[in-house]
């Protein structure tokens, strides 16, 4: 599947603010972590050879002049995800596509610091985004650990603008904490339009919100959290499934 027959950058606009959907990668799930939900749930299974393709979504917002990032993705050949995703990422090229160099980004919200999510935050050891505050939760932080930690926390010590729980990022855009997953997991949300990051990593959560992630941190905590947001939420962009608008 060529990477054009999957993914276009046709805008969603919400109360002013422009989002476009940018496809990182798509692939299959790594091996050994191939069976994340129950071989059972409403209306379906997942077997043992079921294949599920993962599309890795980033989104950039624009609005008043200011340009947001939200996650970086899976990153280079030689990134902390390398060893189960479909690296390299293709983050540059899409926002070369959208007419963005990484010097015009203002803010990096990085919804979590699990491999896909973040790693494309750092190149040659150094932030990828130079003129960015990369936002992240206080207890995200306190949590991660391992290569995450050392090759892309640290690195951007210097760039990081911590915050703890829900805050308003610029005009109209926020971040809202959204722990399970993991601990320091946060939203960004444009009225009811919310960039999910993996509070909602099937389709069939999204039917059924109380159907649990092998993978969540606190998977009691992230169905709570979870069934919340679909309640407020008229339009989601999933960081994983196959298109990265879901209207609900």
């Amino acid at each position: 599947m060529s990477h054009e027959s999957y993914e276009s950058h046709e805008p969603r606009i919400v109360t002013g603010v422009e989002i476009v959907a940018l496809c990182d990668a798509v692939g299959q799930m790594g091996h050994h972590i191939r069976k994340p939900l129950p071989e059972m749930f409403p209306g379906g299974s997942f077997s043992p050879d079921a294949e599920w393709i993962l599309h890795f979504h980033c989104y950039l917002l624009r609005a008043a002049g200011r340009t947001v990032l939200v996650d970086t993705g899976i990153g280079g050949a030689d990134s902390p995800a390398a060893g189960w995703a479909p690296v390299p990422g293709r983050l540059p090229e899409e926002l070369s596509a959208v007419g963005v160099h990484p010097a015009d980004v203002d803010a990096v919200v990085l919804t979590h610091l699990h491999s896909d999510h973040a790693s494309g935050s750092i190149v040659a050891g150094a932030p990828a985004f130079p003129n960015a505050r990369y936002v992240i939760q206080q207890a995200e932080l306190d949590w991660v650990t391992g290569p995450m930690l050392d090759q892309v926390v640290a690195p951007l010590r210097d760039s990081l603008q911590i915050v703890y729980g829900d805050a308003e990022l610029f005009p109209g855009i926020r971040v809202v904490h959204t722990p399970g997953h993991t601990p320091g997991h946060q939203c960004v949300e444009v009225g009811d339009f919310v960039v999910s990051g993996d509070v909602v990593l099937h389709p069939v959560q999204v039917a059924d919100p109380a159907v649990a992630y092998v993978y969540d941190e606190d998977p009691e905590l992230a169905v709570r959290t979870r069934t919340a947001l679909l309640d407020r939420a008229a339009t989601l962009a999933p960081g994983h499934f196959p298109d990265p608008f879901v209207d609900l």
